[in-house]
């Protein structure tokens, strides 16, 4: 199943696919579509050219790796065909900073341009991230943590709820929670699923484990013998098991290890309800206890569940 299309005015914004011509070409309009993703650029000039020193990257990028191979393709390209698209970039004093391009402006380096096109535009700090996340969003240039990192980014400068973030970049709710989950990881868990060696469904049964200390060994077990994600929970139920176990005594019966599925769905329903959640299952029968300290805490999670107090 294809994904959704993310931000369908971004391609308006952008200025579209054609080759830019040398002399200036007049104002292409925006697109009323651009607003259905809730930003709202304001063009200042048309396309023209600038000196690829006077553009810099911007801080509010969510992606960081760029790999040497496929920019060096990319100018290989360039250095062939030119800069198909225009960057995009906002003024800054006497600079300019990069909305959406960073890439192709990587690789314009290396294919030794003085100069590439480009699309000046107003648009605030807010506008930028999602411009720049929607762009990468559609684009998949992301990889899990760079995505979730973005959300995070959105979420703590704008002072945004999940759902807010989830409308701003045409994800679920559900997804952009699951994303932001990987961010609990160690560092050194997180790099792993950046350069790809783990994937999203072995670190959300890694977070079943509660230490970072037990979640990066358990990721070195993994990576050094290949295991599959089935794999893994039956290794990290076996660490469960371990550090749960007392030594057995006449009086001390053994403890069951906790199912990571159920582990996973705990958390979840922990970051839904945005409190204290314990989930207790057994053979298709169990309980859910959700913790409250205050009436309006109360009055914020039956909004949760749709339970009127009326």
């Amino acid at each position: 199943m294809s994904k959704p299309a993310l931000g369908r005015g971004l391609g308006a914004l952008l200025g579209g696919g054609g080759r830019l011509p040398n002399p200036v070409s007049p104002q292409p309009p925006i697109s009323e579509s651009a607003n259905s993703v809730g930003i709202h650029p304001v063009p200042v000039t048309g396309p023209r050219r600038v000196p690829v020193d006077q553009i810099q990257p911007s801080p509010l990028q969510p992606r960081r790796d760029f790999t040497p191979e496929s920019l060096q393709e990319l100018a290989d390209s360039i250095r062939e065909q030119g800069i198909v698209q225009p960057l995009v970039v906002r003024a800054m004093g006497d600079r300019f900073e990069l909305i959406a391009g960073e890439r192709r402006w990587r690789a314009a380096r290396m294919a030794g341009l003085t100069e590439v096109p480009v699309l000046e535009r107003i648009a605030s700090d807010r506008e930028v991230l999602e411009l720049a996340l929607i762009e990468n969003l559609q684009r998949e240039n992301l990889n899990p943590i760079e995505e979730a990192l973005g959300y995070s980014q959105l979420q703590e400068l704008f002072q945004l709820t999940q759902e807010q973030v989830a409308q701003k970049v045409s994800r679920s709710r559900v997804v952009v929670a699951n994303a932001l989950r990987l961010l609990r990881l160690p560092a050194a868990v997180q790099s792993s699923i950046q350069t790809g060696q783990l994937s999203v469904g072995h670190a959300k049964v890694i977070l079943g484990l509660n230490t970072p200390g037990a979640q990066e060994s358990v990721v070195a077990q993994v990576i050094k013998q290949g295991l599959s994600v089935r794999q893994t929970e039956d290794l990290v139920s076996r660490q469960q098991l371990a550090a749960t176990r007392p030594t057995p005594t006449p009086s001390t019966p053994m403890l069951p290890a906790r199912d990571p599925h159920v582990v996973d769905l705990e958390g979840r329903l922990r970051d839904r309800f945005a409190t204290r959640v314990s989930l207790r299952y057994r053979g298709g029968k169990g309980s859910v206890e959700i913790r409250f300290n205050s009436d309006d805490e109360l009055d914020r999670i039956l909004q949760v569940t749709g339970v009127s107090t009326d």
